[in-house]
């Protein structure tokens, strides 16, 4: 017998009570415009989203439509030839505003969506709620020369940590080798002038917006720091807070902050440190000229690294460790000096000619500070490296230290640099130990670096947590003897202690205030063989 439609139909077998709800039967038609208006609804939201696509589908139809296939290959020669000539006169314009897009969408479409769901799932992003699959959201693919940044909208519930920790799942997953995640936008606003600045400032704040809930997926797709990098220009004038050392990944120039702050490069034997010291010391050679900088260099290896700059030097030691801390004892000393002459006056010390910054250069920390034999010079050089860590940098009396072992036991101090830089390293804990707590799990291999990349390395900045890989200029032996003998140090660059005797404020005198008199703390019976023998208890 048929059941009645609509009706709530129960039957019972036993102590078993099954209820079956209502059904509501559509009819067709309806059902098919609902499909019909879901899906129009879906395709002009689509082209609301991506307008360029759909501008440039309705003019190849009216072209084709008015004038045939002609009325198709005419533009496409014309846009290929503008397109070569706008590479060959500005490239980086060309990948920024007509390659990149145009690869990006490409590759977002072909290659990352294809394997999207797979890739989420295997690696351990995709949650699930009510019983269904969640997955992450990949918004955009912004593609350059050598990177695509991978735009993605976080399920509810995740940080950018999840994604830090499967860094490397991830560039394997999609077939690359080299991935960060950055939980901001990882390249910064650009600096806009002329006529259309304030238009262009509206727009790149919409564009740098933060947005909590969006995280970047840099992948390597070109690895642009395998050919050795050439030595930049040495600037007239430095600019101490974008000095130019290395190449980035995306082919940018990476530049170091350097006022106001201590710089430490950890890295194994022969993994190119001394690629990162002569890359500073090159950019800082105009200063060096003018007297507006001043190098200190304490090389413990004999002089193997760098006597064969020393005409470049204000000061240099690297035979006798005594003289090394003596070298240390005088930094303190302009320090202090600084310290008094500026007390109420400026919180950052701006180098002038009068009054350089100096930078001590320390090629291996580590003979300082933990292989010297002996301890009570040990224990003095590391009282001067502790105190113009935590008080030189606002008097610019700058350390710039170079180590293999980055043990706490061998740099106690290691902490007290906002600049680190980490080149090859031999174990996955030292990753930690020079860039801070986290820094491999946000993308920073230093131990998995290969061969050939020595002078390759992660930098991170005071108060940027993601680390960037870069390769720094290789500064050759002839190099090196150019920079020596066309910008030697000032005939008076070792003389900067005559500056201490400057005026300044003197530091007040005290009086010393009366101790109180204390009986001694000796039971009466000694205390009266020691007056019997004339001896005067204190």
């Amino acid at each position: 017998m048929r059941r009645p439609r609509g009706e709530v139909l129960m039957t019972t077998a036993g102590d078993l009570l099954v209820i079956r709800p209502k059904r509501i039967t559509l009819p067709r038609w309806l059902v098919v415009l609902a499909l019909v208006l879901r899906w129009l609804a879906r395709g002009c939201w689509w082209c609301l989203r991506h307008p360029v696509t759909v501008a440039l589908a309705v003019l190849a139809v009216v072209l084709y439509a008015d004038h045939g296939w002609p009325g198709l290959v005419v533009p496409l020669v014309l846009a290929s030839a503008v397109s070569a000539v706008w590479r060959w006169r500005h490239e980086s314009s060309w990948w920024r505003w007509c390659a990149g897009p145009l690869l990006g969408r490409f590759r977002q479409v072909f290659v990352y969506r294809r394997a999207w769901h797979e890739v989420m799932t295997l690696c351990g992003l995709a949650e699930t709620y009510d019983h269904r699959p969640v997955l992450p959201e990949l918004l955009r693919v912004r593609s350059d020369q050598a990177l695509d940044v991978l735009t993605i909208r976080m399920v509810r519930g995740q940080t950018p940590s999840d994604f830090q920790q499967v860094t490397a799942n991830l560039a394997y997953a999609f077939g690359r080798r080299h991935a960060r995640v950055y939980s901001e936008r990882p390249d910064d606003p650009p600096t806009r002038t002329g006529y259309w600045a304030l238009l262009l400032g509206m727009a790149d704040r919409v564009r740098f917006r933060d947005r909590p809930t969006v995280v970047y997926l840099v992948l390597v797709r070109t690895d642009a720091l395998r050919p050795v990098v050439a030595p930049f220009d040495a600037p007239a004038v430095p600019d101490l807070t974008a000095l130019p050392l290395a190449r980035r990944e995306d082919l940018g120039t990476w530049s170091l902050h350097l006022l106001a702050t201590h710089v430490l490069i950890g890295g194994a034997t022969r993994s190119g440190k001394g690629s990162v010291l002569w890359s500073l010391v090159r950019s800082l050679t105009g200063g060096v000229t003018s007297g507006l900088v001043r190098l200190w260099v304490i090389d413990p290896k004999g002089g193997m690294e760098f006597a064969m700059g020393r005409p470049m030097f204000a000061r240099f030691a690297c035979k006798s460790f005594e003289a090394m801390a003596d070298l240390l004892d005088e930094a303190v000393t302009v320090m202090r000096e600084r310290q008094v002459r500026l007390a109420g006056t400026v919180r950052v010390h701006a180098p002038t000619e009068a009054d350089p910054l100096v930078v001590v250069v320390i090629d291996e920390m580590a003979a300082l500070t933990a292989y010297l034999q002996d301890v009570d010079l040990r224990k003095r050089i590391a009282g001067s490296l502790g105190l113009l860590l935590s008080q030189g940098a606002g008097v610019g009396v700058l350390v710039v230290a170079a180590l293999q072992d980055p043990r706490k036991e061998v740099l106690p101090f290691r902490d007290l640099f906002p600049t680190r830089i980490a080149l090859g390293l031999t174990e996955a804990s030292q990753v930690d130990m020079v860039l801070g707590d986290g820094a491999r799990n946000r993308g920073a291999l230093a131990d998995q670096m290969p061969r050939w990349a020595k002078g390759v390395g992660y930098v991170i900045l005071d108060g940027t947590p993601e680390p960037m890989r870069v390769r720094f200029s290789y500064v050759t032996d002839d190099h090196i003897r150019d920079l020596a003998r066309q910008y030697p140090a000032p005939a008076d660059a070792a003389d900067i202690l005559a500056q201490v005797s400057r005026e300044s404020t003197p530091e007040p005198v005290r009086r010393s205030l009366p101790r109180p008199h204390r009986g001694p703390l000796l039971p009466d019976a000694l205390r009266d063989i020691l007056d019997a023998d004339g001896g005067e208890p204190r």
